[in-house]
């Protein structure tokens, strides 16, 4: 795979049962680019590393005053330059073909992931541990796996090296073959406490991006009451614990640097110490001294890799272990499903707690429990929370229907929809049926302010369609990207819409104006509104209660206000003594009506 062939036409399943796992089943996918670059990797550093011996052949060829061997030497010289150029711009070439790559393959499974789980990943995980996988640790992640090629070739040009030089000279062989290993490894023992400190400032650093980014989305709400100075005082404590950490973690870093310098210097040292003792003795050459000095002091280079890949390891695994742990989440239903993809109409079922919606008509749903709601929701959304509970849409298993055609059938919002930026025209362009036209939903969910004030916050622009919305909506107020969402799911006009709570920002007048234009507009279509509001119940075909888990009770909204008490105290806001007084109330009331019930009778017997 090349760089220009990405994406992927399809990046695999991957090995997320760990994040080492993950990494090599990663290597194992471009087999071919790590042993092109290990290829590549060993042309390069064999030619650096036999430039000592070209040069001791040269040094000796002078000092015996043979102009053939010194021809010879300068003639392996160029060669071994010829090869150091080559192999280290293909090297380069391919490093960086399987670092993009790998960080590509990486994106498109995290992407593939969150096209499949829909807003069910953010309700598992972290939107924030989302972003942080699919940036910063898939550059960490790809780092780490090309550089598993180049380190292996830097390991065997090491050995060959090694062996070259007790062949070549075993008395001074000997000490580099004994000395090269505890250079390599003396920096194991310091490995674990790097890779601890590096977790610490990762993690702090992720803590503070998540307060400046929660400061940044309140920023509004934190002027209204005075608070930007506190907030900005946690963020520089935050901001300063990182640094902290940040240094601890350098501090470790730096010492296997100088572990990787010190401990090469001092072989060095000890080799021409030796080696001036024997050349005294005679026992060898001075070219053949030169040649030894010269190897050790260029083994530098390749040992260098040693500490990279070390680094590498250490920064990657976690950023695997995130990135595993996303890719290891599955929908609670098959993806492909067991019947064709066709759309179903009908009722809507949930067996788990007897809510049906009936076909083309709006059901409201009242929870007293909002999280409850939500986890509602998401199941009529067709995520069963238990195995064989699925949802039924006219008698059909929402879970044995292929994705596109689910999600086709049902669309749920939540409450605290999201905002994607773009013009408002990009916000609108949703897959739909084309029944709903923009101008249409937008009137129904009462958008008319937003409109203005988009038209307003933008220099130049007189259509509103053209009008930029910042991340999120972050510039509109939490009624106003309630109201922009609804007429977003209500542009789509899906067989089955579910609402959660779609008017809990907006004022009464805008939310009785909702109702009558939510009613008209999705006429004949079916639309379940979980809400406790009376201006929408009371528009409502049928409501629902849903009392710990199950539905206790259906009806109309007044007729629900008047003989169920479970349901008043949820949609007038009762208080446990409130209710007492009502049941109080209604038991005089009860006890008065039968007196006089009673003296009725009375004076029917008196007058017969």
């Amino acid at each position: 795979m090349q760089i220009q062939d990405l994406p992927y036409p399809n990046p695999g399943v991957p090995d997320a049962r760990s994040g080492p796992r993950l990494l090599w089943w990663l290597w194992r996918n471009q087999a071919g680019g790590q042993l092109k670059a290990l290829a590549w990797g060993l042309l390069h550093f064999v030619s650096v590393s036999a430039m000592p011996f070209c040069v001791g052949l040269a040094v000796q060829a002078v000092i015996d005053r043979s102009g053939t061997r010194l021809a010879l030497a300068g003639g392996l010289l160029a060669l071994c330059g010829t090869g150091t150029a080559v192999g280290d711009t293909f090297l380069h070439r391919a490093a960086v073909t399987n670092w993009i790559t790998a960080a590509a393959r990486v994106q498109q499974l995290l992407a593939r992931k969150a096209a499949l789980l829909g807003s069910a990943l953010t309700r598992r995980v972290a939107a924030g541990e989302v972003v942080a996988v699919s940036t910063g640790d898939v550059e960490r992640i790809g780092w780490f796996v090309e550089g598993v090629s180049r380190f292996t070739a830097a390991a065997l040009t090491v050995v060959v090296v090694c062996v070259g030089l007790a062949v070549y000279q075993p008395a001074l062989g000997l000490v580099v073959v004994v000395g090269l290993p505890v250079v390599a490894l003396a920096v194991l023992p310091l490995l674990p406490r790097a890779t601890r400190r590096a977790d610490v400032q990762r993690t702090k650093a992720g803590r503070a991006t998540e307060l400046a980014s929660d400061t940044v989305a309140g920023l509004r709400v934190l002027r209204g009451i005075g608070g930007e100075e506190l907030f900005l005082d946690r963020y520089r404590r935050a901001s300063q614990e990182v640094r902290h950490a940040a240094v601890r973690s350098a501090r470790m870093w730096s010492l296997i640097s100088a572990v990787q310098v010190l401990l090469p210097g001092l072989l060095l040292v000890a080799v021409v110490w030796h080696g001036v003792g024997l050349a005294r003795q005679g026992r060898i050459t001075v070219g053949e001294l030169v040649t030894v000095y010269s190897a050790v002091m260029i083994l530098n280079y390749p040992l260098r890799h040693f500490e990279e890949i070390a680094m590498a390891y250490s920064f990657s695994r976690p950023a695997a272990k995130r990135a595993a742990r996303v890719l290891s989440l599955e929908r609670s239903t098959s993806a492909d499903g067991s019947r064709a993809a066709r759309v179903p109409g009908g009722d809507l079922y949930d067996p788990a707690t007897g809510l049906l919606a009936d076909s083309g008509r709006l059901t409201a749903v009242v929870c007293g429990d909002p999280d409850a709601a939500g986890r509602l929701a998401e199941r009529l959304g067709g995520h069963p929370t238990e195995p064989g509970r699925s949802v039924l849409l006219g008698g059909v298993p929402l879970d044995e229907l292929p994705l596109d055609s689910a999600r086709t059938a049902v669309l749920v919002q939540d409450k605290d929809p999201v905002l994607l930026s773009g013009s408002l025209r990009d916000l609108l362009d949703v897959p739909a049926s084309g029944a709903v036209r923009a101008a249409d939903a937008l009137a129904a969910a009462q958008c008319e302010d937003v409109l203005d004030a988009l038209v307003q916050g933008s220099l130049d622009i007189a259509d509103p369609m053209d009008a930029r919305i910042t991340e999120r909506g972050r510039s509109l107020s939490g009624g106003q990207r309630q109201r922009l969402a609804l007429a977003r799911s209500l542009v789509t006009d899906p067989e089955v819409l579910v609402l959660d709570e779609p008017t809990s920002a907006v004022d009464s007048h805008t939310e009785a104006r909702i109702a009558d234009g939510l009613r008209r507009l999705r006429t004949g279509r079916t639309t379940v509104v979980f809400t406790s509001s009376p201006l929408l119940l009371d528009r409502a075909d049928r409501v629902a209660l849903v009392h710990e888990g199950s539905v206790v009770a259906v009806g109309v909204h007044r007729e629900l206000l008047d003989t169920e008490p479970r349901y008043r105290a949820v949609v007038t806001r009762e208080t446990d003594d409130e209710a007492a007084l009502a049941g109080a109330g209604d038991g005089l009331a009860g006890d008065s009506a039968l007196l006089d019930a009673l003296e009725n009778l009375e004076e029917i017997e008196e007058s017969a």
